[in-house]
């Protein structure tokens, strides 16, 4: 599981950088929904999101997922490319596969990456 320290993590997998403000989904739930055939970026550019809004809807061949803010603030940026290549959240969850990009975003309730694979952890079992 890749779980990079310079980000933060929330509860239902979701990952925010605090320095860029971009946000996406772990690699722990993407290996958990399996190969990703649909992404919709429910939120656009403009927009003042609180965290925990459901930003985004996943759709796997085993699951479908909503993604929700791991932070609040205004989204300056959507990966509209995305749409067309669901996959990449299956190969490059924190580079390629970013979803939306806050601006002056501020996190909600996340957890460091050690915290995050504890947790991760212990749900496995």
């Amino acid at each position: 599981m890749n779980t990079p320290a310079n980000l933060k993590y929330t509860k239902s997998d979701e990952w925010f950088d605090p320095a860029t403000g971009k946000v996406g989904i772990t690699d722990y739930a993407q290996s958990q929904l399996s190969d990703i055939v649909f992404v919709e970026i429910l939120v656009d550019e403009g927009d003042t999101i609180e965290a925990g809004k459901a930003i985004a809807s996943v759709e796997s061949v085993k699951a479908s997922a909503e993604i929700y803010a791991p932070a609040g603030g205004k989204v300056v940026a959507v990966n509209k490319g995305l749409a067309d290549k669901p996959e990449a959240i299956n190969t490059d969850a924190f580079g390629e596969a970013w979803m939306i990009q806050f601006e002056g975003g501020s996190a909600g309730d996340v957890m460091d990456a050690a915290a995050y694979e504890k947790y991760c952890k212990e749900r496995s079992h």
